[in-house]
């Protein structure tokens, strides 16, 4: 949540650097096992299982969210609700919260994200006011049901300690709190708590949404096309900037859901080939002030969310850049999206050395879409 400002196919599959060093295949899966001398450590991947679905969300703020440690203090409230989607079986979520109180209306977003060889979850947090999720905060549940979970960024020009907590969690209830600490964690200054009540009848679920119908402004809508259900074919180059030619092939299906009205969306993708299994998610948010797309993208094998790429369309085109480490060294990225129709779309993606001049295409999808009956059926 941090200050207020981070509250918080041709589809999904901007897939990113970070696909090409993750281990792929059924040869792989158990390749992270202890050996007998070693302790199991926990297996966290459905902690946050408690949280799915609807809730009324009750907020407090502190004055002092905006200025930490400085001026008297005092607390607005907000209410509204909270709505939790599952992803990976639960080995990730997504949150969309919108409130309204005395500050006006917020509408955050937080994705969730488990890293099953850390055994620890990341929290990326953004709001629909720029679209950047902030600096993840990592951590873990403990000690039935209590999570804790840190990072260390600038806040305001200062650098500080974030800390948050999921405590008193029931079936139908739990709390969150936020602070800040500017002292290396010897002392801390709670700044938001958010009380929330599980929402389980469907006229209580009619009462309580909060849907948001105002005017896009220009780019919102570019996304648009994604939403819904797809057949993918994918071709992916196994060695990228290494002078392979061996391509793989991939069949699959991705899902793509609306986020704050289509000011963002979350796509899920889910393909086979060559022995190996894909399974990926994509979250795209729209910063109304530079008229850009930020895309970020995770795979479950890592649980980790890639650095944002950013661009626009024009004329019926997508393009999105940004640098990454691959092989220990940066280089450019590059997405496009094109031939968009009602039923269908192509992305490629490919990676610069030397500094956008030369191109290798290293992933190529072709998206059709399902139609709502056959989705449905599978």
């Amino acid at each position: 949540m941090r200050g207020l400002k981070s509250v918080g196919l041709c589809l999904l599959l901007s897939c990113t650097s970070a696909l090409f060093q993750l281990p792929q295949g059924k040869a792989q899966q158990n390749s992270g096992a202890p050996s007998a001398a070693e302790p199991m450590a926990r297996d966290g991947q459905h902690d946050f299982d408690f949280e799915i679905g609807l809730w009324k969300t009750h907020l407090k703020v502190s004055s002092r969210l905006r200025h930490p440690f400085t001026g008297p203090e005092t607390w607005s409230e907000y209410n509204g609700t909270s709505f939790v989607r599952k992803i990976w079986n639960g080995r990730a979520n997504m949150v969309e919260l919108e409130v309204d109180g005395p500050g006006g209306h917020l509408e955050g977003a937080s994705l969730r994200l488990y890293n099953p060889e850390s055994h620890q979850w990341s929290l990326n947090f953004a709001n629909s006011g720029d679209g950047i999720e902030g600096v993840p905060t990592v951590g873990e549940f403990k000690n039935s049901g209590y999570g804790e979970f840190y990072d260390h960024e600038r806040i305001h020009g200062r650098m500080m300690l974030v800390r948050n907590i999921w405590s008193d969690i029931t079936p139908t209830s739990c709390r969150f709190e936020q602070a800040f600490s500017d002292d290396g964690g010897k002392t801390w200054e709670t700044n938001w708590i958010a009380t929330d009540t599980r929402v389980t009848s469907e006229s209580a679920m009619a009462d309580t949404r909060l849907p948001r119908d105002a005017a896009k402004q220009e780019g919102q809508p570019d996304f648009d096309f994604s939403l819904g259900t797809w057949k993918t074919h994918i071709k992916r180059l196994q060695h990228p900037l290494s002078g392979s030619t061996t391509w793989m092939e991939y069949e699959g299906t991705s899902a793509v859901h609306k986020v704050w009205n289509g000011r963002g969306s979350l796509g899920e993708t889910e393909a086979d080939g060559g022995g190996d299994h894909i399974e990926a998610m994509s979250l795209r948010l729209y910063n109304p002030d530079a008229h850009q797309w930020n895309l970020t993208y995770a795979s479950s094998q890592s649980g980790i969310l890639s650095p944002p790429a950013s661009g626009a369309f024009k004329n019926g085109r997508g393009e999105f850049i940004d640098t990454e480490p691959f092989n220990g060294k940066n280089i450019l990225v590059r997405q496009i999206w094109s031939d968009i129709t009602p039923t269908s779309c192509h992305f490629e993606q490919a990676f610069s050395e030397d500094g956008g001049k030369t191109w290798e295409l290293n992933w190529i999808a072709t998206d059709t879409r399902v139609s709502d009956e056959s989705a449905k059926a599978q």
